[in-house]
């Protein structure tokens, strides 16, 4: 199911999202109607948080453009490693339509998470994949592409 995605200024992107404490059919339920919702908007990245739930789970299909899809679902992630070699990206944003920002993210990223069945996952990431976790993350945490400081 399509759902309608949330645009800010909207309070909702600006909250700090509680961790989930249980995998359970309805957060996958959700996580399907994320993923009905990014193709829809020709996205690659949607944190619960744009579509009005305000629980700790993004999901992400970084190369189904190009013609191979790969969903993933991230449920309480955790960055633990950044690499202190950075990527300046222009981003744009799903809740923010046609207002692209350059912002600089590390190049490479370690993180933990709980995949769709619960199981906890563990993976290294670098380049778009890792710039577009690290912008799912923001969101979950409250912060937006417009906070980050414009790059030169």
């Amino acid at each position: 199911m399509i759902r309608p995605i949330v645009m800010h200024p909207d309070a909702r992107l600006r909250q700090l999202c509680p961790p989930v404490f249980t995998v359970d059919d309805a957060l996958r339920e959700l996580a399907a109607d994320m993923f009905d919702t990014l193709y829809d908007a020709q996205g690659r990245g949607l944190a619960a948080p744009q579509v009005g739930e305000s629980v700790r789970l993004f999901i992400m299909d970084a190369t189904w453009k190009a013609g191979e899809a790969n969903p993933m679902v991230f449920v309480n992630p955790e960055i633990l490693s950044r690499s202190a070699e950075v990527q300046t990206n222009e981003e744009g944003c799903l809740s923010i339509p046609d207002m692209p920002v350059l912002v600089v993210r590390p190049l490479r990223i370690e993180v933990m998470w709980l995949d769709e069945t619960g199981a906890q996952q563990r993976g290294a990431f670098e380049g778009f994949e890792a710039a577009c976790i690290c912008h799912e993350i923001d969101h979950l945490d409250g912060k937006l592409i417009l906070d980050h400081e414009v790059a030169a």
